[in-house]
């Protein structure tokens, strides 16, 4: 067999294997990024209310942690978005050392590398209740992570949260 042939046979294999790869591993191979989504509380406790003064948006939040051993990452221009288009975008600097997190929440607050909390500054909802999908963008704009979710589900104690990555 030449050398050409060789390279041929090799990649057809190469495609075969990576035909019959599962859904997670396909995933996992995909979205090499340091930066995952761990976990999303996607129905804030209590009755919900988007009212900037009294409502509960800040109860709903998206944790993104650094799963690297290593590199510290800047979350300036990483953008989440849902299954509907609605998006928030880290336009400020914001560092995750290795193994740490943010806690993306809604309403209106003070940002704080201290407290791991970045607010929207939006007093809307971002998840649905029922189900939805959570992308993660790198400032490249490809994708980082991704998650999709139904209530019935993913979620089986009711708690409104749930655990994507440990």
């Amino acid at each position: 067999m030449n050398k050409r042939a060789r390279t041929t046979v090799a990649a057809v294999v190469v495609a075969c294997a990576a035909a019959v790869l599962t859904p997670a591993q396909a995933q996992a191979a995909e979205y090499t990024s340091a930066l995952k989504i761990r976990g999303a509380q996607y129905d804030a406790p209590g009755r919900d209310s988007n009212s900037c003064s009294s409502g509960n948006t800040d109860e709903e939040y998206l944790t993104i942690k650094n799963y690297s051993s290593s590199a510290t990452v800047n979350l300036r221009g990483y953008v989440v978005k849902d299954a509907a288009g609605n998006r928030f975008a880290f336009t400020a600097d914001h560092y995750l050392q290795p193994g740490d997190y943010v806690k993306l929440r809604g309403g209106n607050g003070a940002d704080s590398d201290k407290y791991n909390v970045v607010y929207r500054d939006n007093c809307n909802f971002l998840w649905n209740n029922d189900s939805d999908t959570i992308y993660l963008y790198k400032p490249s704009g490809s994708r980082s992570d991704v998650h999709s979710y139904t209530r019935s589900g993913s979620d089986p104690d009711g708690n409104g949260y749930i655990r994507f990555h440990s």
